[in-house]
């Protein structure tokens, strides 16, 4: 993708950000149940939340490029506590129009869920699709070692993530572009190798569903649940059949109706 602010389908860029420099899309409906606020994941972008905004029909849809990616690459300190302020000032705009629901994509999903511990008022549910969460449970064989240079580990990752093909079809103004996110990603990946534990999700008094596929991983995925079900009666898990950890591209339509059956089951429940 180019670096500039490409308006994706479904969403369009807004000028009235709550934060300087941050990039936030966003796509409107009338007469919405919430307003969802999309976080996206490592050297991902807010647009890649375009093909779920389409099919949310019942919600406001918000979604945005965290800083240091993309449309909001200019915009520093890079840092979870950072991140999580980003996040909060959106949700507090959201939050005079009615309810406000998370949706975290990966790391997205960390993101998320610091801000509903940090603000629990804020913020009616947060729903986080297969979040890293290495301080409660450990993934044997992922990647704890960082080298020095962003712009390597920014390849590596899409390499891991998407595929090596994947890599050579890019054009190097596309790979140009995912390495100037590298410094954005580092700071991501460093706070899941270090083994500090960034938030006690315990103390979380937000509903939370904790979704993933089982397409891959899906036996830590199930034992992961399992932990985050004993740590917090706020916890809920969701297993997506045939879904992979990119279910916003490949299922949105999965995503859309588990989203709108979460909030439904919510509002039964109050």
């Amino acid at each position: 993708m180019s670096s500039e602010r490409a308006i994706p389908r479904g969403l369009h860029f807004v000028a009235d950000s709550p934060v300087e420099d941050l990039a936030v899309a966003e796509r409107r409906v009338k007469a919405p149940l919430a307003s969802v606020i999309c976080v996206h994941g490592g050297l991902d972008r807010g647009g890649s939340f375009a093909r779920l905004a389409r099919r949310m029909e019942s919600f406001d849809l918000i979604a945005y490029d965290r800083r240091g990616y993309q449309g909001s690459r200019g915009l520093v300190p890079l840092g979870l506590e950072f991140h999580v302020d980003d996040l909060l000032a959106l949700a507090r705009r959201e939050a005079e129009k009615g309810p406000v629901l998370y949706f975290g994509h990966s790391f997205g999903g960390v993101v998320a869920l610091g801000a509903a511990l940090r603000d629990p008022a804020l913020s009616q549910q947060v729903i986080a699709y297969e979040a890293p969460l290495p301080w409660v449970r450990h993934r044997e064989n992922s990647r704890s070692i960082l080298s020095d240079d962003p712009e390597y580990e920014a390849e590596m990752f899409f390499r891991r993530m998407v595929s090596n093909s994947a890599w050579e079809r890019l054009s190097e103004l596309e790979r140009r572009s995912r390495r100037l996110d590298g410094p954005a990603l580092y700071s991501d990946l460093s706070l899941l190798s270090t083994g500090a534990i960034p938030f006690d999700l315990s103390q979380l008094e937000v509903p939370t569903l904790y979704a993933h596929g089982d397409a891959y991983h899906v036996e830590y995925y199930r034992s992961l649940c399992q932990d985050l079900r004993e740590l917090s009666p706020c916890f809920e898990t969701r297993e997506l059949e045939k879904a992979g950890h990119g279910a916003h591209l490949s299922h949105p339509d999965l995503l859309a109706s588990l989203i709108l059956s979460t909030w439904r089951e919510r509002c039964v429940l109050e």
